[in-house]
């Protein structure tokens, strides 16, 4: 990086991990086999790529900033099983990023944090997608395998949990990365499930209730839906649910009912 005079765009969110033990560590909770392909997003200076590579059967690695052609392309030219795309992988097509690999695959990333969450949306549902294993914001994690009823249990936690079985695997302190960024991070492992019920259901109604924190689940979805409150009522009777709850104090599991039972609403629905 030095020989190519390479500085770090903030732009692109540039935090790059060069501790092999860490690195080491984060290909070992993904837990991917030398039968595996894999999906790097943000390459950077391929110190990740490089371990996934002798781990696994192949790696495609995307990375948005040219400025590292030339040291990537230099570093992986004797590797017959690194693909190294040039291109953003947040705005590529899902299908041309998954023509690349011949089976399902495995993500594992150390991703910039400013695109972490719609990247996580953008494969979450793909049913090629075996594990996604990620490097995030702490804070981000958090949120991510909050327990309901607390005040960081929010659209995320829910939404992630819905489409998958979340846990942290380890936490990561600012010192690891270069430059050093102003948070601690968390590696986030993601094993995504079936969904319960319809996914897009599921999303409006999660949304509609946290549309407005301080308020009842019982009002946001009679706004949300332009509902009477009494037809509310009822769906939310019929599934157990406290008509005074709020939405951090429902489980993944009620709103997964609400969503079964959603011809309750729909003949009141303009």
């Amino acid at each position: 990086m030095d020989l190519n005079n390479f500085k770090f765009n903030k732009k692109y969110g540039q935090n790059f991990i060069f501790d092999t033990n860490l690195l080491s560590a984060i290909v070992r909770d993904s837990e991917v086999t030398k039968d595996d392909e894999v999906l790097e997003i943000g390459a950077g200076a391929g110190t990740l790529t490089e371990v996934l590579s002798k781990a696994c059967k192949n790696v495609v690695a995307y990375e948005i900033d040219n400025n590292l052609k030339d040291i990537l392309n230099e570093k992986f030219s004797d590797k017959d099983n690194v693909k190294i795309i040039f291109a953003d992988a947040l705005n590529t097509n899902l299908c041309e990023i998954e023509n690349n690999f011949k089976n399902k695959y495995h993500i594992v990333a150390n991703l910039p944090y400013y695109i972490t969450t719609p990247l996580i949306f953008k494969f979450i549902e793909s049913e090629k997608v075996q594990s996604i294993t990620i490097m995030v914001q702490k804070e981000v994690a958090e949120r991510m395998v909050a327990n309901v009823n607390s005040s960081t249990y929010g659209i995320l936690t829910v939404m992630l949990n819905f489409y998958g079985d979340v846990k942290i695997t380890r936490m990561v302190k600012r010192q690891c990365f270069t430059p050093m960024p102003n948070v601690d991070s968390a590696v986030v492992k993601i094993s995504p499930k079936i969904a319960a019920c319809d996914s897009k259901i599921f999303s409006d109604i999660v949304h509609k209730s946290f549309a407005m924190r301080r308020k009842t689940v019982l009002n946001n979805l009679s706004a949300g839906y332009k509902v009477n409150k009494n037809i509310i009522s009822e769906w939310l009777s019929k599934n157990n649910i406290n008509e005074r709850a709020r939405a951090e104090n429902l489980r993944v599991e009620d709103y997964a009912n609400l969503t079964k039972t959603f011809d309750t609403i729909t003949p009141y629905l303009s």
